[in-house]
């Protein structure tokens, strides 16, 4: 089981030998730490998963959580698996030791999580959740907020949301609309709706701890406007025990095409007028405080959507080799016995796709895991560099995965032909949950608008000119490697990267001048980034391979990793040129387009 969730062996490269994760013993921060200590974490995860997650990931697919009006219900494996999750410390992985976290690096943290992901990722959606919810209540919540929630969260005896979507509402959260109404005791009553909550409610923890987005009455329109609350599923008394049922009630649950596992919910907030909700940090200041919980939550959907096709990769590869069809092109006679999936070239070109999407995915995501440990634990120069690069980052971590690790699971179905789109094999569901995920946290669209838009041009263009180092960085490296092929694939990546700096200078001015025409194709630019960031994530990771000095079975890892690399640069980083040259064409097509045209 544990060769369909992760390799392991991929895994150690990424943090030891790319990451270098073992320096971060050093910092006073994780001093108590070794690289056996994390190794140790990882295998236990891995036992984990393993016994616990995986085992009902189909069934928990096959039998959805149901509500009968008062209460949800849903296997009892769930259940299970998440009390040894939250006993074994993971929920508070990266917290302090005061905390009574295990101060771990967010880099392995994450790591860990992956493997979970892989083996079930709806069942691991509440955990994810509640990581991300007690996060924000650690860094925006009042002192006395912290220690009514945090412990309980923290330990998994609650559960957490974030509630943003509303129906009307969708994506745009200017047009929130749900009240919060201030109270004589300087607490709040909120009256809405929220959709698509995902663990919204259920029966898994004592309590669920809601993140609510809403508006205090008399507050500025849009998203100016918008604070945030915590609003528990049952009040919290002064001495820590539960009190009444708040007045928060499930409208519904949403059945969707994968994650089947995680309740997708209808909450209604006070349709009874006792909504008892609590402001966490300033009024009005509730989006950009919610930012940091979803920006996490994105970094988390890219991880998700990267070992979904992980899992389907390594599924699919099995299969490969182990399926005996068709005969060489060379094989003239009928006689001869069919060969193994892997012997044929088209079948080795997809799983060379998927390997070169799914292990790139992996290392994209681990890194910036690794910047938001530099950001943490680093100097202040390192922690505003790590800030920049992630700010830059984020959507290509989030949108990338979702786009390209869902190819990789429809490869996955094609290697397994007639079989690949039946429920006999695991590949279809790997696709319908990971299909999700171009959706989850804000969709391709959303997050090309905030990269061309906003996150490009920060402190004058500061992200993009440190990503544009580091790069230079990897290049040189490659070049003093002497090795003819990195070499080549150096140039490349300059040219590539010059095409992106060709790009802006034309984009750049049109969004001073027309922005709609400017940001009309912004999702063309996403994906044309996100290749060259992926070629340079591939560079990073060939340097490391050419630099080994390996035998047996870690000279053919090596050499595996040296042919994905030249596959991305060969087959993927071409596909930019033309879309850079779109970009700078401007072109209006999408613009122009009129409604009643369709």
């Amino acid at each position: 089981m544990s060769a369909a969730l992760i390799n392991r062996r991929d895994l150690a490269f990424q943090l030891y030998e790319v990451l270098d994760c073992e320096a971060l013993c050093e910092r006073q921060h994780f001093a108590e730490h070794s690289r056996e200590q994390f190794d140790a974490i990882l295998d236990t995860a891995e036992r984990m998963a393993t016994d616990l997650f995986a085992p009902h990931n189909r069934e928990a697919d096959e039998h959805e959580p149901q509500f009968d009006g008062k209460r949800v219900t849903m296997i009892p494996q769930v259940k299970v698996a998440l009390d040894a999750f939250c006993e074994a410390g993971f929920i508070a992985a990266t917290h302090t030791s005061d905390r009574g976290g295990m101060q771990l690096p967010q880099t392995v943290a994450q790591s860990a999580f992956a493997i979970f992901d892989a083996a079930n990722v709806g069942t691991m959606a509440y955990a994810f959740l509640t990581i991300g919810n007690s996060n924000l209540i650690a860094s925006f919540g009042s002192e006395t907020q912290k220690q009514r929630y945090l412990p309980n969260l923290l330990c998994g005896r609650y559960f957490g949301t974030m509630a943003l979507t509303e129906p009307q509402a969708g994506s745009g959260l200017a047009d929130v609309r749900t009240r919060a109404i201030p109270q004589d005791d300087g607490s709040y009553r909120l009256v809405g709706t929220k959709i698509f909550i995902s663990g919204g409610d259920h029966e898994l923890s004592e309590n669920i701890v809601h993140l609510v987005l809403a508006r205090i009455d008399g507050a500025p329109a849009g998203t100016r406007g918008i604070s945030l609350f915590i609003v528990p599923k049952f009040r919290v008394n002064e001495d820590g025990s539960l009190g009444a049922r708040n007045d928060v009630k499930l409208a519904g649950l949403i059945h969707k095409m994968g994650y089947r596992g995680t309740t997708s919910t209808i909450l209604s907030f006070g349709d009874d007028g006792d909504c008892h909700a609590e402001l966490i940090g300033e009024a009005n200041r509730g989006l950009a405080q919610m930012f940091h919980m979803m920006n996490e939550a994105r970094i988390g959907v890219g991880l998700g959507a990267v070992m979904l096709g992980y899992a389907g990769y390594l599924h699919s590869l099995a299969y490969a080799r182990e399926r005996r069809q068709g005969r060489p092109p060379t094989a003239k006679d009928p006689n001869t016995p069919p060969v193994a999936l892997t012997e044929h070239a088209d079948i080795r070109r997809m799983l060379l796709a998927q390997k070169a999407y799914v292990e790139g995915g992996l290392a994209l995501c681990l890194y910036a895991a690794r910047l938001v440990d530099e950001q943490r634990t680093g100097t202040e120069q390192m922690a505003a560099e790590a800030g920049l690069l992630l700010d830059l980052l984020t959507p290509v971590v989030k949108s990338w995965p979702s786009q390209w690790c869902l190819e990789a699971n429809n490869l996955a179905i094609q290697i397994h032909g007639g079989y690949g789109y039946t429920r006999d094999y695991p590949v279809e569901q790997c696709y319908r949950d990971n299909r999700l995920n171009p959706i989850h946290e804000g969709t391709h669209g959303i997050q090309s608008l905030d990269l061309l838009g906003r996150k490009l041009w920060l402190q004058g263009g500061a992200p993009l000119h440190l990503l544009q180092s580091r790069i230079a960085t990897t290049v040189a490296e490659a070049r003093a490697s002497g090795d003819t092929q990195l070499a080549e694939h150096a140039a490349a990546l300059e040219v590539a990267l010059g095409d992106v700096a060709r790009t802006l200078a034309v984009l750049g001015p049109a969004l001073q001048n027309d922005v709609e025409l400017a940001l009309a194709n912004s999702a063309v630019f996403l994906e044309a980034f996100g290749h060259v960031v992926m070629a340079w994530i591939w560079l990073r990771q060939a340097v490391a391979a050419q630099g080994a000095d390996p035998t047996g079975a870690d000279e053919r890892f090596y050499q595996g990793k040296l042919a994905a690399a030249r596959w991305f640069f060969h087959w993927e980083l071409p596909k930019t040129a033309p879309q850079f040259a779109l970009l700078r064409s401007l072109d209006r097509s999408c613009l122009d387009m009129r409604d009643d045209w369709f």
